[in-house]
């Protein structure tokens, strides 16, 4: 039982950064086209939050690689 919940979690922690991936890809195109408006602070506002799902996207991929070579297992509970 507790190979299939730790194939389950490491599915889950690369979907979950894949989902961060492409938010962050949506973001920064957002922000490209408020750069050079009055918006000038919304789009460096916005690049900072990129910032920040980046950073969870690599941390993620990072704890799915862990899973993978079984320094994380998940078990029912």
């Amino acid at each position: 039982m507790g190979q299939r919940q730790t194939q389950i979690l490491k599915h889950d922690l690369k979907a979950v950064a894949e989902d961060l991936k492409w938010a962050s890809v949506d973001l920064v195109k957002i922000a490209e086209r408020l750069r050079g408006t009055e918006n000038e602070a919304d789009a460096w506002a916005i690049l900072r939050m990129v910032g920040v799902l980046i950073n969870g996207e690599d941390r993620l991929n990072k704890y799915a690689g862990e899973v993978k070579s079984g320094r994380i297992v998940r078990t029912k509970g």
